[in-house]
């Protein structure tokens, strides 16, 4: 187990919570704080006059792992989206340049992601990007919850392998350990009383997801866009096969930023006079006007909370948005890297949560 956990300025906080999550798993009681595992500041990045950039490994990684975080997205460096891209660029080059055994890049989440389609005469950015950095040197791409599966195509497997984690699970994790507690609770309560509902039509799967595994009922939300403006819905229909008066609503997705989908959809389930509306999604990109937008249906009593994980930094948010409750991610990114530095196999985290299953386990609610 001879490798390096380090990361990018954009995400050295979070990796140091990875390493701190990894050192409690038994196998790793033998490692000592300071120790390659810990060496989460690796690397350096010089800026010049002129705008361009050089990354300095600091010791030496030859023959070694390096599991490398990374995010492009909003950071607690407050690092451009471009910069950050750059910065990764240079990052993968100089590890290579250092002899690094094997690189595999951790970035939870994708911000360019959502250009996946291919057009005539448009860019595809996370084709650009993942064949960059495939380019450069990068062995394993592990990333949670992709914008769509097709994505995971872009890759050569011969060049390299890529882990798209079902980030989902730990929402659902976190909705029976807050919410549901038991599985009298989840008959009695949630299956007659929730439902889960998607943004959209091209979000029936991810939200028809939720609702299988709670055995709740499913509401898909179809949205006409105007294609003429950005991020603009025009009008939002609900269909469901129950009544949504007196229910309490969970709209999933894989992801928030200006809030304009939601804020439709938030209206249009209004008019059918629900108990609650909550919002439940992985990436919480919140890019404005969402804080403001979200806010407002908080303060009009439409919008009760939103559960988001940590995979987009956020924590000046939780100030700006009230009903933020955020879902930690750093013990599932440490089981990731337990696994794969111990050869263990990683089926485990990609198949279905059994909530049944998990609400029988928790001794905790059950005695």
């Amino acid at each position: 187990m001879d490798f390096i956990i380090t990361a990018t300025r954009s995400m050295r906080t979070y990796a140091a919570r990875v390493v701190e999550q990894l050192l409690k798993f038994p196998e790793f009681n033998h490692v000592k704080n300071g120790s390659s595992i810990n060496a989460v500041q690796v690397l350096k990045t010089d800026s010049f006059a002129d705008g361009e950039m050089e990354v300095v490994i600091e010791e030496s990684i030859r023959g070694k792992d390096v599991i490398l975080f990374t995010s492009c997205a909003r950071n607690e460096e407050n690092i451009s989206v471009n910069e950050a891209k750059i910065e990764l660029y240079h990052t993968i080059d100089a590890l290579k340049r250092g002899q690094a055994r094997k690189i595999i890049v951790f970035e939870p989440y994708v911000s360019c992601s959502r250009s996946d389609r291919t057009a005539r005469r448009s860019s595809v950015g996370l084709w650009c990007h993942l064949k960059t950095l495939a380019g450069l040197g990068m062995e394993h791409f592990i990333t949670y919850q992709l914008h769509s599966d097709k994505s995971k195509s872009m890759l050569d497997p011969n060049v390299c392998v890529i882990d798209d984690i079902p980030g989902h699970t730990l929402l659902k994790r976190y909705l029976c350990d807050t919410y549901i507690r038991n599985k009298e609770f989840l008959v009695n309560e949630v299956r007659p009383q929730w439902a889960f509902c998607s943004v959209d039509a091209g979000g029936e799967k991810l939200a028809r997801d939720f609702a299988n595994a709670f055995g709740a009922p499913l509401v898909v939300a179809h949205k006409q866009r105007d294609y003429t403006k950005v991020n603009t819905i025009e009008s939002v229909n609900i269909l469901s096969a129950e009544p949504l008066a007196g229910k309490i609503l969970w709209i999933v997705d894989d992801m928030i930023d200006t809030g304009g989908s939601v804020k439709s959809l938030i209206r249009s389930l209004a008019d059918h006079k629900p108990k609650e509306i909550n919002i439940i999604i992985m990436h919480a990109l919140f890019s404005n006007p969402a804080p403001a937008v979200l806010n407002q249906f908080t303060s009009e009593g439409l919008l009760n909370r939103i559960v988001a994980s940590d995979t987009v930094y956020h924590p000046c948010l939780t100030n700006q948005i009230a009903n933020l409750e955020v879902v930690p991610s750093a013990n599932l990114s440490a089981k990731i890297i337990k696994n794969i530095v111990t050869n263990s196999p990683m089926s485990k985290l990609f198949k279905a949560f059994n909530v049944e299953k998990y609400l029988a386990s928790q001794k905790l609610f059950n005695g």
